[in-house]
C-alpha cells in the first residue's frame, strides 16, 4: 500500500470512529516518515479519544518539536491542563458519537464569527449543524440555510478562501460552538482545485512567511479578477451559498 492510500485510511478511520486501526495505520506511516505532523496529530487524537492521555501528550510535544506554532497541538495540551478526568471523559465519549470536527492541517479551521446576528437568531443554533457560505462583495458570510445571516468571516480568512472558491475549491461548515454573543464554526476544506492543489486553505501562524511567489502572484491575479466583478455586484446581492 503506497503513503497516499495509507494516508486516505487513516482519516477514513477516524471519520468512522475505528481509532485501534487509526493508531496502527499512523503509526506506520511515522515509520516512513517520522516528522510526517498530520499523521502526529492524527494518531495523539486517537490517543486522546481512547482515554491514552500519557501517549496524546507526548505525541503532541513531538509535534511542537518539529513545529512549535502548530496550533492543533497547542490547543490540546492546554486542553489537557485546563480539564478533570471527568471532563475528558465526557469530551472523549462525545467525539466518538460525533468526529465531524476532526482536524487537519491546512485543510480545516475554527473561526469565530465577527459582525454575528441577534441572540434570538444565534440561540436557536445547534453544535453540529450545517451552515452555508456565501460570498458577497469582499466578505464571506455564514448562512443558516439560503438566507438566514449568522456572521461573517474574519477578512483575512475570508478573503483567503474566497480566492480559493472563485478557483474551485469546496469547503463545508458546522457550527462548533454557540452562546448569544459569540458563535464558532469550523470550515472543511473537501475539494482543492487543480490550480491551487499544492498551496493549503489555511495557514499556521508561522506559515504567513511562506508563502511562495507563485501563490502570491496567483493570490494577486483572484484578487484582481474578483474586484472587477464585484464592481457589478449590486450591493445587497450574494452570491448562491457554497
Amino acid at each position: 500500500m503506497t503513503s497516499i492510500q495509507l494516508k486516505d485510511q487513516a482519516i477514513q478511520t477516524a471519520l468512522t470512529g475505528d481509532w485501534k486501526t487509526a493508531v496502527a495505520i499512523n503509526k506506520e506511516l511515522l515509520q516512513e516518515n517520522p516528522q510526517d505532523i498530520d499523521a502526529l496529530n492524527r494518531l495523539a487524537l486517537a490517543f486522546m479519544v481512547t482515554g491514552k492521555v500519557k501517549s496524546a501528550k507526548t505525541t503532541y510535544q513531538k509535534v511542537l518539536a518539529i513545529d512549535p506554532l502548530n496550533p492543533i497541538a497547542i490547543r490540546n495540551l492546554k486542553y489537557f491542563k485546563g480539564t478533570t478526568n471527568k471532563q475528558k471523559s465526557d469530551v472523549f465519549g462525545d467525539f466518538q458519537i460525533n468526529n465531524k470536527f476532526l482536524e487537519e492541517t491546512g485543510k480545516t479551521k475554527v473561526v469565530e464569527l465577527v459582525n454575528i446576528a441577534q441572540p434570538t437568531v444565534i440561540q436557536a443554533l445547534r453544535t453540529g449543524q450545517t451552515v452555508n457560505l456565501s460570498i458577497k462583495r469582499l466578505k464571506l458570510f455564514v448562512l443558516k440555510g439560503e438566507k438566514q445571516y449568522l456572521g461573517v468571516l474574519p477578512d483575512d480568512i475570508g478573503r483567503r478562501l474566497i480566492k480559493f472558491i472563485k478557483a474551485g475549491n469546496k469547503y463545508e461548515a458546522y457550527i462548533k460552538s454557540v452562546n448569544p454573543h459569540k458563535v464558532i464554526v469550523f470550515i472543511k476544506e473537501i475539494k482543492r482545485s487543480a490550480r491551487f492543489k499544492n498551496q493549503p486553505s489555511f495557514l499556521a501562524a508561522s506559515d504567513n512567511s511562506l508563502f511562495d511567489k507563485n501563490e502570491k502572484k496567483n493570490m494577486k491575479k483572484y484578487k484582481d479578477d474578483m474586484e472587477e466583478e464585484e464592481n457589478y455586484l449590486p450591493e445587497e446581492e450574494a452570491e448562491t451559498p457554497l
